[in-house]
């Protein structure tokens, strides 16, 4: 029986890439029922803000995987991006990105690189939640949910359990953001108790970065937030020879998403000159992520063996150990001819020995006890602290006073040092020392800030959960 799926072609390089790699999957075997749905800068210049169509999320919704080319965003604003609009609107929330080497048939300097990086996919700065908020400051939200975390970690632990993978590796920078990345971390070490036959570490992402580059034979797998895992996918995939090789999943609970992790190329479009490995990759995933494990290993060692035969796009051609340089349509031939052969100098890969991974839903934890015991104003002021201070202070009132003013998170009220640089963005504390306020106190805040002119542009309320604060304190506390 085929396994419904829905293709886009992309832009660019995009229609000969997946054409190349379509040939490939079907002349392997693959049982697909393909519907085919246009998708990226045509949409756009139609007017799609998202540069994706209704009966295209209607076919995503019928066949539940989605095989992609690499898409063009035009230049300008009011495009948004239709990577993010698909993961986030299909829940896609594990991106999964397997970084090989090929040493000695493609030029690495870390011959042993074998890892795979799991990265969240709808959380953290992703959430593209924006504002300018004075004059001279501009604000980006970061936020990370316990839900969220605590599905991409499972997931990690078992991929890595699935995948025969020893260690699972946390990167986060929680000695910065002891909140948001404070709490992936924690989720980290609850999670990972239920997984003993697994190693597990965490390291701050930026000397995580460095061992990434010096050593990454160190790693495994890896799970981290968006954003890091973002960058350190790429540079993983680049320190294994060339983005263009790698391929990347996006997988949610009801729909799932295959794609190469590298971008449109316009400037090659048309040529016959790309590398189709990155999607081909990516539909070796799709495979295996249907069921189709066998025709997913004889895809993939038929590439290994093409690559092991010198056999090579551009891109990766390396005089002396490269036989022979190929076009796209080259390459799919070669790989086409043989299927069915296996690597001898590189590892043969495997997927119909693949334990099956168990991702029931984790159930919602109970509510916590929420007091609200103060609130930060948010203010624009182009004086100093100590005039703001004395504004601020007119203004207050039982059961709420002014205990703390920070500008950029370090504190310049009370006790501030004339040296730290302030802009106009403030933060101003008010707290019940030692009790709780009502909505209706922070109101009346509010309103009397209003009535003596400060310009106040947001407030934050500031609460406990269990008795443990919900909010930071602030550099130099």
């Amino acid at each position: 029986m085929k396994s419904p799926i829905t293709v886009a072609h992309g832009d660019g390089i995009g229609p000969e890439i997946m054409a190349a790699s379509l040939r490939i999957l079907e002349a392997a075997g693959a049982q697909l029922d393909i519907e085919t749905v246009e998708i990226g800068e045509a949409v756009y210049r139609r007017g799609r803000s998202s540069g994706i169509e209704p009966a295209t999320w209607d076919s995503l919704r019928r066949t539940k995987v989605f095989y992609k080319a690499p898409i063009t965003t035009p230049q300008g604003g009011g495009f948004k991006s239709l990577n993010v609009t698909v993961r986030k609107t299909l829940g896609l929330y594990a991106n999964v990105r397997p970084c090989v080497a090929y040493a000695p048939f493609v030029a690495t300097r870390h011959p042993k690189l074998d890892l795979v990086i799991i990265r969240e996919n709808e959380e953290d700065l992703y959430a593209g939640i924006e504002h300018r908020q004075t004059d001279e400051v501009f604000q980006c939200l970061k936020l990370i949910t316990r839900p969220g975390s605590e599905r991409i970690i499972r997931y990690a632990f078992e991929y890595a359990r699935s995948h025969g993978r020893r260690k699972v590796t946390c990167l986060t920078k929680d000695n910065i953001m002891k909140m948001t990345d404070g709490l992936f971390r924690k989720v980290f070490d609850e999670i990972g108790e239920a997984y003993p036959d697994i190693e597990k570490s965490h390291a701050i992402i930026d000397i995580g970065a460095a061992r990434l580059a010096d050593t990454p034979e160190d790693f495994d797998v890896i799970v981290t937030l968006n954003l890091y895992g973002d960058i350190i996918s790429d540079i993983a995939a680049q320190l294994a020879g060339s983005v263009g090789l790698a391929g990347s999943a996006n997988i949610g609970e009801e729909v799932s998403m295959f794609e190469a992790i590298h971008g449109s190329a316009p400037d090659l479009a048309g040529q016959d000159r790309a590398n189709p490995s990155g999607a081909l990759l990516a539909g070796v995933m799709m495979l295996s992520h249907l069921g189709q494990t066998q025709v997913a290993e004889r895809v993939h060692n038929a590439w290994l063996t093409t690559l092991e035969d010198g056999v090579h796009t551009e891109d990766i051609y390396q005089p002396g150990v490269s036989k022979t340089q190929v076009g796209t349509r080259a390459f799919a031939d070669a790989v086409i001819a043989r299927l069915g052969q296996e690597p001898k100098a590189l590892k043969a890969t495997r997927y119909a020995g693949n334990a099956p991974m168990t991702l029931t839903p984790l159930p919602r934890r109970p509510p916590a006890v929420k007091a609200t015991v103060g609130v930060d104003l948010f203010v624009q002021w182009r004086g100093g602290a100590q005039d703001l201070a004395r504004r601020l202070e007119a203004i207050s009132a039982d059961p709420l006073s002014l205990t703390m003013i920070t500008n950029r998170g370090v504190k310049v009220w009370p006790d501030g040092l004339p040296e730290t640089f302030c802009t106009d963005h403030w933060r101003c504390r008010f707290m019940n020392d030692g009790g709780t306020v009502s909505l209706a106190d922070i109101v009346a805040l509010s309103h009397r800030a209003a009535e003596g002119g400060v310009d106040f542009i947001k407030t934050e309320h500031l609460c406990t959960f269990d008795g443990e604060p919900g909010f930071s304190l602030g550099q130099g506390q």
